[in-house]
């Protein structure tokens, strides 16, 4: 165990939940759209959560659905599971069966991180199912099948929580590596799959993080800001650069939905990144679309990253939620994947940026697809997103050359390829 695994998770102190006025007036709404379209009401979050755990947890997550008809059932949904989950672990473990322990502790982690969601403060609930994803992860870490250990990058006098991942069968040379960044209600936990990860399957490690303001990092007192994730990279690749594990030399980038400003402003401000590849766009400055025109829920849970519970004072904030200024900065290859229907930020926004990029680029547009970039004709027929974005990295630390394309992705499976 590295020095900074060693580091203690202390929480921060608590204090009062965001207040978003259209989350208030509209909660009735947010309730009645929930109990007509289930938890996938604004985002499919049962669907991206049950896909690391694999086929195992699709009758949890079916229960899950079945389950929450309001808001305030999403927390204790998932904690049951979790407690089931977790239960099935121990006891595999105690009966002497490694996998199905280490399986169910996996999924036990998941679902008490995914039971976080709804709590916007650092309240008791949060705290506790806090505790309980970073025991079951630890217990799942001992049993999996390749290394995982707990890592802790120190930063402005407190440290970041991650997890970096060796591929199976390991043993000695130096890898590439890639930091992969959840979005605004996704966690590290999940950035790597039970079985068959993308990454770790194709020989590259992984360093799942909550960076500044995601998850993990505001139960630590370490709250979003733009000027953080400016200063996040170089600790975080400084970590990487110590490690014997790791060719520094190839270090990517990969962001998913807010992860993909996050990753965005990381990159430009790291040099020793070697590729940025991101997807489910969040580009839009300021964020007009998701913060005042989307689900209010959008607006409370940043408001909680950034640590600022009162809105006029998040609405000042919000304008510097930014890459103008920013992305001019990267040279390295940069990949955006988005969805033609893209809702919560719209497209002209990641055009401007890719326009602004100073290195080779290229953006892939699904016909018909929203924010989630999946579940359309488009992505089931054309090239799979995440296979996509895992082939584009594997390729540019490798070494190999990329021109400059615009794809368009059509719903036969076509892609349709210009100059960008």
């Amino acid at each position: 165990m590295t020095e900074q695994a060693a580091v203690p998770s202390v929480p921060a102190a608590a204090h009062a939940e965001p207040r978003v006025r259209r989350f208030d007036a509209q909660r009735w709404m947010i309730d009645n759209v929930i109990r007509a379209n289930g938890i996938d009401w604004d985002q499919p979050r049962s669907i991206y959560l049950n896909a690391p755990c694999g086929t195992e947890a699709n009758a949890d997550f079916a229960g899950i659905r079945e389950r929450v008809r309001k808001m305030a059932d999403i927390g204790p949904a998932f904690a049951a599971v979790a407690r089931r989950r977790q239960a099935k672990a121990e006891a595999a473990e105690a009966d002497g069966h490694p996998v199905t322990a280490r399986d169910n502790y996996y999924m036990a982690a998941v679902h008490w991180a995914a039971a976080q969601w709804p709590y916007d403060s650092n309240s008791a609930d949060n705290l506790a199912c806090n505790a309980r994803k970073r025991a079951c992860y630890t217990k799942y870490a001992a049993f999996a099948d390749h290394h995982v250990e707990p890592v802790w990058i120190p930063f402005e006098g407190k440290a970041l929580p991650a997890w970096f991942h060796l591929p199976p069968g390991y043993r000695d040379g130096r890898l590439p590596v890639v930091i992969a960044v959840p979005g605004m209600d996704s966690f590290k936990e999940a950035m790597v799959a039970l079985a068959n990860d993308r990454f770790l399957s194709r020989g590259v490690a992984v360093l799942a993080i909550d960076g500044p303001g995601q998850y993990e990092a505001p139960v630590l007192g370490l709250y979003f800001s733009t000027e953080r994730w400016a200063a996040v990279g170089r600790p975080i690749v400084d970590w990487l650069a110590g490690r014997p594990e790791v060719d520094a030399g190839r270090i990517g980038v990969v962001g998913t939905s807010f992860g993909s400003f996050f990753s965005t402003i990381l990159t430009a401000h790291e040099p020793r990144i070697a590729a940025c590849a991101v997807m489910s766009v969040c580009h839009e400055p300021g964020g007009d679309t998701i913060f005042e025109q989307a689900c209010p829920t959008f607006k409370k849970r940043f408001m909680y990253m950034s640590g600022i519970t009162d809105e006029a004072e998040f609405d000042v904030f919000r304008r510097t939620i930014t890459w103008e200024g920013h992305a001019e900065r990267i040279a390295v290859p940069y990949l955006c994947v988005a969805g033609e229907r893209e809702e919560l930020s719209p497209l002209e926004h990641s055009e401007r940026l890719l326009a602004a990029l100073r290195g080779p680029k290229r953006l892939v547009v699904y016909e018909e697809s929203r924010h989630s970039v999946g579940n359309v004709a488009a992505t089931n027929l054309g090239p799979f997103p995440p296979t996509l974005v895992a082939d584009w990295m594997v390729d540019r630390l490798a070494g190999k050359p990329m021109a400059s394309e615009r794809w368009f992705v059509r719903a036969t499976g076509q892609v349709d390829k210009s100059p960008l």
